[in-house]
């Protein structure tokens, strides 16, 4: 039996699998697998903020050799990238391949390298984790954001003012911001106002004041 490690990208793949040898079988997600359903209800604000998601068409055949591939192996390694993305994506292979029964006495684990070195995938491997599921709930509450502000509001814009601009999680609070600056820069009405101070007493004795009302 074999033992097959999942990362992001097919040319980190190819020299991950030299590093590891002939007991390692590496193959990549190239990206993300799924996402939200792309329509209107994919986040369900009414309970819980449940989110559907789907296999991207494109994204298909990358799943597929995974799971081919981990009919003849013992073990999962998923390797994305550390960062957020790379752990939402580890979560979702996990779901899809779980939800495809491939998992059955399969041991799986999560490793994170910052270096494509054989020392560094090599102690990756030897000390495996679990999903962070802080970093994956992170990912789904920025993904849910983008749908839930984005699908809404994109259309707006590209309906008033033109096509292909973007609003979202970033764009529309930062618009906020700057609009509710500039009312209360119109807002402001100046007043004329002095600042009196004062030297007082007898050298060398002095001190200073200042008019407060």
């Amino acid at each position: 039996m074999t033992k097959l490690v999942v990362v992001e990208s097919p040319a980190k793949a190819k020299t991950i699998e030299k590093y590891l040898g002939k007991d390692f079988k590496v193959l990549a997600s190239y990206g993300h697998v799924r996402d939200l359903l792309e329509k209107d209800g994919a986040v369900d604000t009414e309970h819980g903020y449940v989110m559907k998601y789907a296999v991207a068409d494109e994204k298909e055949k990358y799943v597929s050799a995974i799971a081919t591939a981990l009919k003849k192996a013992d073990t999962l390694y998923l390797a994305t990238d550390p960062d957020r993305e790379g752990e939402a994506i580890s979560w979702h292979l996990l779901e899809i391949l779980r939800e495809r029964g491939l998992l059955d006495g399969k041991a799986v684990y999560r490793v994170v390298f910052y270096e494509i070195t054989e020392r560094a995938i090599r102690a990756a491997i030897e000390h495996p984790r679990d999903i962070a599921a802080p970093l994956v709930s992170a990912q789904q509450a920025r993904r849910a954001l983008d749908h839930l502000l984005g699908f809404k509001l994109s259309p707006l814009l590209w309906k008033k003012i033109s096509p292909k601009l973007s609003a979202g999680r970033v764009q529309s609070p930062a618009l906020r911001m700057v609009v509710e600056r500039e009312l209360e820069r119109e807002a402001f009405r100046s007043e004329e106002y002095w600042s009196l101070g004062a030297d007082v007493g007898t050298a060398p004795a002095t001190f200073a004041a200042r008019l407060v009302e």
